[in-house]
């Protein structure tokens, strides 16, 4: 791995601990302005900003290159903070919502960073750097929580209002530290921009796209409802902490050897393990009792699974362009992605108020199962090429 894979490392956690904190904070301070049961609204605001996006992303990587580009992210997550600290200075609910789309926005560009690994990775070696640019997540982990545990109290009546105002040195770092990286200009212009019709059609874009949406949607539906499970389950918030930790660590931490697995085994079989590793998980919630052990370990194995089936669908996807197309093929992969997981952010909640734990795990199912069934048949479809 080369300086600037490992710089983007960097980038990835300073700006993955800003939505790590925030998801902390999100809830408890939408419940105390808002007094209403509106408490998510913020990160579901939040989560449909990273899904829109996308579309900025493209337009700005493709026409200013991906310095530029992730510099306008930083600027724009700067704002988000502030805005966010100016709702709580305020007491306004709806100034709180609005800063959460620009810090939507932030995190969304930010998440082509691991698409800028893999251009700046020697060809052998892409795998490695997009597993390893996600792993800056366990610094993340650690990062955001410890500023709120630090900060939200050193502004008298106005609790969080301090980490707020702490928030936006970390995509300044994160400016700084891109000053010092060589990544790829704007790709070369071409006169006709490929039709989505035709990036939907690529048997390698649609195997990709269904390995990472089914890897980050069950994860996300299930993380989000857990720490309600177990309080209902009699567990304290110290208890919920420590096993969201370990999620989060088990998401991000795999992320040092993912990359060498691949490599070593190939990318389908890893997507194939993730996904049988994220079934065991909602077989453990379903068949073991609500111990806090049991969801210490089922949520450990979400966040494998997540991991090997999200590195193995970005990995993929890598395969499904070229040069000049990266970008907007790589915007439509985050566009879908991260619209699968606004609605699990939207729904999951519902779900379980509604049918219950057990069918909330019931749901993740489906889709494990029909990405299973997609990567296996472009995995044989591949080997019958191959052979002829």
């Amino acid at each position: 791995m080369n300086k600037n894979v490992w710089l983007l490392f960097c980038c990835q956690a300073l700006m993955n601990a800003i939505m790590s904190g925030q998801t902390i904070m999100a809830s408890l301070i939408g419940y105390k302005l808002s007094g209403s049961a509106l408490n998510t609204l913020p990160m579901a605001i939040q989560m449909l900003s990273v899904m829109g996006a996308s579309v900025l992303a493209s337009h700005v990587f493709s026409r200013f290159g991906r310095k530029p580009g992730f510099w306008l992210g930083c600027g724009i997550a700067f704002c988000g903070s502030l805005t966010f600290a100016a709702g709580i200075y305020s007491h306004n609910f709806a100034l709180y919502c609005m800063g959460a789309i620009p810090a939507g926005l932030g995190f969304g560009i930010a998440q082509h960073l691991r698409f800028a690994a893999a251009e700046v990775a020697d060809s052998h070696a892409k795998a490695r750097a997009i597993s390893l640019v996600l792993a800056g997540g366990v610094l993340a982990a650690i990062v955001g929580p410890e500023m709120v545990k630090r900060t939200h109290d050193l502004i008298g009546n106005y609790e969080f209002l301090a980490t707020y105002l702490y928030l936006p040195v970390l995509p300044v770092i994160t400016s700084i530290l891109l000053y010092f990286a060589q990544l790829p200009p704007a790709p070369p212009k071409i006169s006709m921009p490929i039709p989505f019709r035709e990036i939907l059609a690529r048997p390698n874009f649609v195997a990709a796209v269904c390995a990472s949406l089914a890897g980050y949607a069950s994860m996300n539906l299930l993380m989000v409802s857990t720490p309600l499970q177990m309080v209902l389950c009699g567990f304290g918030v110290g208890a919920t902490a420590d096993v969201i930790r370990s999620h989060s660590v088990s998401m991000y931490a795999p992320g040092f050897f993912t990359g060498r697995l691949i490599q070593k085994f190939g990318v389908h079989q890893i997507i194939g393990i993730g996904s049988l590793i994220t079934l065991t998980c909602v077989g453990i919630n379903l068949y073991f009792p609500p111990f806090w052990g049991v969801f210490m370990i089922s949520l450990a194995m979400l966040g494998l699974g997540w991991n090997f089936m999200f590195v193995g669908g970005t990995t993929m996807l890598t395969t499904a362009y070229t040069a000049q197309e990266r970008v907007r093929v790589q915007a439509t992969h985050d566009f879908i992605v991260f619209g699968s997981v606004a609605a699990t952010a939207l729904t999951s909640g519902a779900i379980e108020a509604v049918w219950g734990w057990t069918a909330l795990n019931l749901t993740v199912l489906p889709p494990v199962l029909i990405a299973m069934a997609v990567v296996a048949w472009h995995y044989t479809a591949k080997r019958q090429v191959a052979v002829a």
